[in-house]
């Protein structure tokens, strides 16, 4: 299967490239406190959600047919209010897809995927051996089908690779916290086995696709300039700030520091007894928070480095006007969408 030519052309056109470049380099002048617009930025994207193929059985098609859906809708990028990038991302097993790499049983129920623990005592864990692997095969196919494609406009987000803790809490449930107390070493084998395979993936992907459209999970929404990696920190809520500095601190950072500019970590819950554990992690350069660690937003402003940005998810009870009086539109990104129909946005903030 080829990309026709019109979608060809459409995806490689040097206007829309040129759009999509100008809000990376926005971002990137906000990270070095050279951004001069008095617009927050904001950044909410197209995901090509083709349905046409099968991604487990058809990966390259299936990509394919999702690049010459997104080239109908390639005029969106031209936006000056906001951001709005073309992307493409291959959610394999949703949040499960490492899980069933280092042989847990994933399965899809009631519209979600799930994984059962493993059986196998903490401290055995072995690496996979990815040239070999199916599940991690499924995401060269479609690499493959997207460098096939030769485009150059839309991004490409990555599977899911989350923090070794989070991998680590869906293989071994509860017991891996219990672990960390009474077994230390044992929990850290394993996560160490976690983390290296988290960054043999980062690794393969950075070699393998374009450095200007990669991107990691949810690439529409926490959207980030080229050469910046990502980590979902989901279950670091459940730690000390001890344990979290001692067993999964180095690993994050390690992992982040895989790419040229360090990266961000996604947090869904209450963190913030870790804020001088993040702020102290020099491949950490931004976090995305939303739902509970949306409303802590005061607290990572103040308690962050001046270098380290936030995504903001806004919800009811952080708002976007509620964050500009905590921010000013300093360090933030609003990762939502910004209504462009009218003369000014609801936030009344941005200026059209």
């Amino acid at each position: 299967m080829k990309l026709t030519e019109d979608s060809y052309k459409i995806l490689n056109n040097p206007e829309l490239i040129e759009s999509r470049n100008k809000w990376f380099q926005k971002m990137e002048d906000l990270y070095h406190n050279r951004y001069q617009d008095d617009k927050v930025i904001a950044v909410n994207g197209i995901l090509g959600l083709s349905q046409k193929y099968d991604p487990y059985q058809q990966p390259k098609e299936w990509m394919m047919d999702n690049l010459e859906e997104l080239a109908t809708k390639a005029d969106a990028i031209k936006n000056d209010v906001m951001f709005v990038p073309l992307c493409v991302e291959m959610g394999f097993y949703g949040v499960h897809f490492v899980d069933k790499i280092l042989g847990a049983n994933v399965y899809f129920q009631d519209g979600q995927w799930y994984n059962d623990c493993l059986e196998t005592p903490i401290g055995a864990l072995k690496a996979p051996d990815l040239e070999h692997d199916e599940t991690f095969q499924l995401s060269v196919k479609a690499i493959e089908g997207f460098n096939e494609a030769n485009v150059k406009l839309p991004l490409i987000g990555l599977p899911t690779i989350a923090s070794a803790l989070n991998i680590a809490v869906n293989l071994y449930g509860q017991n891996i916290l219990i672990e960390m107390m009474t077994n230390p070493e044992s929990a850290k084998k394993d996560l160490e086995t976690i983390n290296q395979t988290l960054i043999k993936l980062h690794q393969y992907y950075q070699r393998h696709l374009p450095n200007q459209q990669l991107q990691p999970v949810v690439s529409w929404n926490r959207t980030q300039p080229p050469g910046y990696g990502q980590l979902c920190g989901c279950t670091h809520q459940l730690l000390s700030p001890d344990l979290y500095k001692d067993f999964i601190a180095p690993l994050d950072n390690a992992l982040l520091g895989t790419y040229e500019n360090g990266g961000m970590m996604h947090l869904c819950g209450s963190h913030t007894q870790h804020l001088e554990t993040f702020k102290d992690m020099t491949n950490l350069k931004s976090i995305q928070i939303n739902d509970q660690a949306a409303l802590d937003l005061e607290k990572y402003y103040n308690g962050l480095r001046h270098d380290q940005l936030i995504w903001l998810n806004p919800c009811q009870e952080m708002t976007v006007e509620k964050a500009m009086e905590i921010t000013n539109g300093n360090r933030l990104i609003i990762a939502d969408t910004i209504n462009t129909s009218i003369k000014s946005c609801s936030c009344g903030v941005c200026k059209q």
